[in-house]
């Protein structure tokens, strides 16, 4: 490829929506243009990239057995309501009816397609196990598109799934899934990406893991112990509160006169104590039942909504006028004392602490020296709480981490969840029909090309490892106007040597500034660059230059290809050292 016939100029200028480094970084490449929000074209960089992660991760496909197959974008509605999430996904599903006034959807993920394809294709038993797998676009109407290619509305993903007779089988393909990814992730360059136990949200089942790149800019909250490598997304995390308050005495309870002072904050301030003496009571309503929630935690703490959402069985919602009411609830006030039909339950962050300041659920006042095991003696112990700092590993008692991630692939044992609703059978061998049970495993592959540019960039450019870099060699040469040896000649002979022996190449033999050309070749993220200079070429010799760590040298003319191939070679194998290294799931 040479430069000059590269499709997409390439900036200086940061773009002003850009907040992530990545985003910034495929614009002003040329790798990316925006169509709309969420939605982009991708130019020949972006796309050699993106392929090259496809081949790597085809590659660890194939080599767990797994078989190629596509499935549809454009969905009938029914296989949705089969499963049923037609009525269950709302808004981030985009819904339409085409000329025939059939209903159809645009697939967010492919779990019931894959249903529908294999229920047609593996009716006996000597059909299982199977994975079947893809890389297809998606589209998932977003209401927040952000960071350029870490969280669009269209992308595509490689999705595969895989079926089974029974909980052992499932077992065993999803630890080969799991060692299979971080075999991925060391071969596109980012080795750091950890396996975290995680929430299997929207997708259902009961064991999930999502594969985390550590970086400050991330999105997810990580949950991490140097102990014992305990690892979770901060939706499921557990850890151990250490009471603050634990040998003191219980204190006789006291009703005190708080006039208008309502917030955790004014509180701590009118009484002289600091948030953590306080229960703070949040109150929610069960949609199912109708009854009022009273959720008591320490006043430094948050509930979390989504281990809330487990222990109740459903989407909590805030309680209203009504339920308020009804319980004998005072808003500002509110605590799990005295109150009429209502469930109470009270975080673990709680337990053993004593003399607390709490809500008495009569205006203007609370309560002193407040003790659950005596004054709410019926309350549910639950976690209910977000992780922070100061807590210990419930596993092994060492201080937890509080991280910043970006999801780049997740796996989950889904069982029986759209199997069943969806009817997929075979026949054993005593001719009985039996229904599988299933695993699915994603990665997103514009995220993971944009995770790698999070984890390898200076402020010139992305550093790309060898193996997804869009041109692995650049030959640049720089022009002078006393040349009485032509380096354009020798920067054409070079690049044609390079590419006669197979190296993805790019030249840039342009009349402009060395300066212009030394920038847009880091913006390629080049790995290594090979500079024909007048000065050098009176020696017969080119500059090389290593992207990644600055290293420099001169190498023989007609040795370029030589030393492009062994670099590249020695580069490959550090990659695949790093990929045999890989233990799966912790």
């Amino acid at each position: 490829m040479k430069i000059d016939s590269l499709l997409g100029k390439r900036y200086k200028e940061k773009p002003n929506d850009a907040k992530l480094k990545s985003h910034e970084l495929l614009v002003r490449g040329g790798y990316i243009r925006p169509v709309s929000s969420g939605i982009f074209s991708i130019l020949m960089p972006g796309l050699k990239t993106l392929k090259k992660i496809e081949n790597i991760v085809r590659s660890e496909m194939n080599a767990l057995g797994a078989q190629e197959v596509e499935m549809p974008l454009v969905q009938p509605k029914e296989l949705w309501e089969e499963s049923g999430r037609y009525a269950a996904i709302n808004q981030e599903l985009a819904k339409f009816r085409d000329r025939n006034d059939r209903g159809m959807v645009l697939a967010m993920t492919h779990e019931e397609a894959a249903v529908a394809l294999a229920r047609t294709e593996a009716t006996s038993y000597k059909d299982y196990p199977f994975s079947i797998y893809q890389f297809a676009k998606k589209f998932r109407d977003e209401a927040r598109p952000r960071g350029g290619l870490i969280r669009v509305k269209e992308f595509t993903m490689k999705d595969a799934y895989s079926f089974h007779r029974d909980l052992e089988s499932l077992n065993k393909t999803y630890a080969e899934y799991a060692r299979a990814y971080d075999r991925i992730f060391a071969r596109v360059g980012v080795p750091e990406v950890i396996s975290i136990q995680s929430d299997s949200g929207m997708m259902g089942g009961k064991v999930s893991h999502e594969y985390m790149l550590l970086t400050p800019c991330g999105e997810d909250t990580i949950i991490t112990c140097d102990g014992c490598d305990y690892r979770a997304n901060k939706e499921i995390a557990t850890a151990r509160v250490i009471a603050k308050n634990a040998d003191a005495e219980m204190l006789p309870l006291e009703k005190v006169h708080t006039p208008h002072v309502k917030t955790i904050e004014d509180v701590a301030k009118f009484l002289n104590v600091a948030a953590h003496q306080l229960a703070k009571a949040v109150v929610y309503k069960s949609e199912k039942t109708g009854q009022t929630i009273i959720v008591m935690v320490r006043g430094d703490r948050e509930v979390n909504e989504n281990k809330l959402s487990k222990i109740l069985q459903e989407v909590p919602m805030f309680a209203d006028d009504e339920a308020f009411e009804r319980s004998g609830i005072v808003p500002g006030f509110a605590s799990g004392y005295g109150a009429r039909n209502a469930r109470v339950l009270v975080d673990e962050s709680l337990r053993n602490e004593r003399n607390l300041v709490a809500g008495a659920n009569e205006a203007d006042y609370h309560f002193k020296n407040f003790n659950i095991e005596r004054d709410l003696p019926d309350a549910e112990f639950v976690d209910v709480s977000s992780v922070q700092d100061g807590d210990v590993c419930a596993q092994c008692g060492a201080p937890v981490k509080i991280n910043r991630g970006i999801e780049v692939g997740n796996i989950f044992q889904l069982g029986d969840k759209y199997t069943t609703p969806m009817k997929m059978t075979y026949i054993d061998e005593n001719g009985a029909s039996q229904t599988p049970i299933m695993g699915c495993y994603g990665i997103g592959i514009g995220r993971l090309m944009a995770s790698v540019i999070e984890a390898c960039h200076d402020d010139r450019g992305p550093i790309w490892p060898v193996s997804i870099a869009p041109w692995t060699v650049s030959v640049t040469s720089i022009h002078a106007k006393d040349e009485t040896v032509s380096t354009e000649d020798a920067a054409r002979t070079a690049y044609r040597d390079l590419q006669s022996a197979g190296i993805d190449v790019i030249l840039d033999d342009r009349a402009t500034t060395a300066g212009e050309k030394f920038a847009d070749i880091d913006l390629l993220g080049v790995p290594l660059q090979f500079v024909v200079s007048q000065k050098t070429l009176a020696e017969g010799k080119v500059e090389w230059k290593v992207r990644a760590t600055g290293e420099k040298g001169l190498v023989d003319l007609d040795k370029i290809t030589e030393m492009a191939t062994e670099w590249i070679a020695s580069e490959n194998q550090k990659l695949i050292e790093s990929a045999d290294k890989a233990k799966g799931i912790c």
